[in-house]
């Protein structure tokens, strides 16, 4: 039976995301090792002030936005003051939130103070909180919604739900800090978020998005073809001011036809884009290198999880070698491990982090193998009576294992993954200087490649190797030599093939600013070592509001 609201299109939507401060303990679930930072809970973590420090807007509730013809407020990043004002300012006849699985109790929070507050506004609770079994009876909502929700939305209001998807003009991120300082960065400097599809069909078991949009073999596509995927992306150009595009797909190289497509229409349009997306070793692998960089492939995020796995998405893939070659082609490489596998044991793990670490990957995500609710890995766990009784706020995978292992404990996993950040950082590096390094490397290899299209990205992407990031190598340098001292005569060698590949300017710009990056950067870990955490702002953003 299709629900509807009464008041149709004509009702007036709210769409939040959950409140803050995030990276805090507090009793609504909320943890300081978990921030609202990508990079920094997942990626930089260990880096200290090296770490790369930044926010991402909530995209799903941007696009329902974007989609529905109704009158509509986004208000991402609320503190529970201006949620509560916004609930008494206005009247919302349907309240939706949006959350992930560890916040739960600030859902929890936001549905009664709607009841409270907004008692004739209908809740609506979507995003991946709704993957917990039995979220029904954990808050009080009208609806949850699993899945995706656009097209929820629209049949709730009683509006086409097969009409084309509308892009919101999404900036990738928000709010970058390096190095101690607030990095600026125009919005032509800022890549577009473009959200292709919802879904992976490689299905892997511990999967959160995978399972959310329907599991193995599913998917959805926003944009099927090449020819629909360019359209938005040149008029986000011209709108936004942008070159390069972040795409939020789980898989894009995937869907092979469709990225081909797109390569043929930024040739024929002569469209030098650089793009950014995920996708599995497997799907890499049937492209020629020449292919990835046509199509403008700077940056790729790769699953590495571990030599040993039986992931369809490594199958017949040297990561090591395909890793490597990634990089001499100037595409940055986002390596992603799991710790804590079900043949891992305190003898064989460590060898395996140290795998990890070799493929040399400019960034490296480490995750612990973690049963979370909605997938097939949590039902097999709890079908083996191997879950434990863990907060909800606490299964995000950077914590503690949430299930018992055969071998290694659940204390033991959190010292097992530090170690994996520890060591990625040691051996390698900050990931500044390795993407200043892979950078370098593309420059070199295309910067006289007869296709324009070429060798304009990558001077637009060398740019700023000739001043910030040479300053950043000086301080780098300076800043490691007593603590690891192979990798700054590594940061050095680079520092001075850039100042030979363009000259004096380079040079000055280190000795300007290098030692002025020096000293923020040993003052944020002073800061760091106080407790000091960084928040997103609030934003609060409406639509049709004129005729509401």
């Amino acid at each position: 039976m299709t629900i509807r609201h009464p008041k149709g299109a004509a009702a007036r939507i709210l769409l939040t995301s959950v409140f803050g401060p995030y990276a805090q303990d507090d009793e609504f679930g909320s943890r300081v090792i978990n921030p609202m930072e990508l990079y920094h809970n997942q990626v930089t973590k260990a880096q200290g002030s090296f770490s790369l420090r930044m926010h991402h807007r909530s995209w799903g509730i941007m696009m329902i936005q974007e989609n529905i013809s109704a009158p509509c407020t986004v208000l991402d990043f609320p503190t529970r003051e201006v949620f509560a004002r916004e609930l008494t300012s206005h009247h919302y006849d349907i309240v939706g939130i949006s959350s992930i699985i560890m916040n739960v109790g600030k859902v929890r929070e936001m549905c009664r103070l709607v009841r409270q507050l907004s008692p004739q506004s209908v809740i609506v609770v979507g995003g991946h909180v709704a993957a917990i079994p039995g979220l029904e009876h954990m808050i009080d909502a009208d609806h949850i919604v699993r899945g995706e929700g656009i097209s929820w939305m629209r049949r709730y209001l009683g509006e086409d739900e097969t009409a084309p998807i509308r892009h919101p003009h999404i900036f990738s991120s928000f709010g970058m800090r390096a190095m101690g300082i607030r990095v600026p960065t125009p919005a032509h400097t800022t890549a577009a978020t473009i959200i292709p599809s919802v879904g992976c069909p490689l299905g892997c078991n511990f999967c959160t998005t995978s399972s959310f949009f329907g599991g193995k073999g599913k998917f959805q596509n926003f944009y099927d073809t090449g020819d629909e995927l360019f359209r938005v992306m040149n008029e986000m150009e011209s709108a936004m001011k942008v070159r390069s595009f972040f795409m939020m797909d789980e898989n894009f190289l995937l869907h092979r036809k469709r990225a081909i497509e797109l390569l043929d229409r930024m040739k024929e349009n002569g469209k030098s884009w650089a793009l950014y997306v995920f996708s599995s070793a497997n799907a890499i692998s049937k492209y020629a290198m020449e292919e990835l960089v046509e199509l403008g492939v700077s940056w790729i995020w790769m699953g590495l999880e571990s030599p040993r796995a039986g992931y369809a998405k490594l199958k017949g893939t040297d990561t090591l070698q395909l890793a490597h070659e990634l990089r001499q082609h100037g595409i940055k490489v986002l390596g992603s491990t799991i710790v804590g596998l079900e043949h891992h044991t305190p003898d064989n793990i460590v060898p395996e982090i140290e795998h990890a670490v070799a493929h040399e990957t400019d960034f490296h995500q480490f995750m612990l193998y973690t049963p979370v609710p909605g997938t097939p890995l949590y039902q097999e766990m709890a079908e083996q009576g191997k879950l434990l009784d863990v907060d909800l706020a606490d299964i995000h995978g950077q914590y503690k294992f949430n299930f018992r292992h055969a071998a290694i404990s659940r204390d033991d996993s959190k010292k097992f993954l530090d170690w994996a950040f520890w060591r990625d950082f040691e051996r390698n590096g900050p990931s500044l200087f390795r993407i200043c390094r892979t950078t370098l490397e593309g420059w070199k290899r295309y910067k006289d490649h007869p296709d324009p299209r070429i060798r304009e990205r990558f001077e637009w992407e060398v740019r700023a190797l000739k001043s910030a990031y040479n300053a950043c190598l000086w301080a780098m340098e300076w800043r490691l030599k007593k603590t690891n001292e192979a990798v700054s005569k590594q940061v050095h060698a680079l520092r001075r093939e850039i100042e030979k590949e363009f000259g004096g300017l380079t040079r000055v710009a280190a000795a300007l600013f290098g030692p002025v990056l020096l000293w923020t950067s040993k003052r944020e870990e002073k800061r760091l070592a106080r407790g000091r955490t960084y928040e997103p702002h609030t934003i609060i953003e409406r639509t049709n509001w004129a005729s509401a």
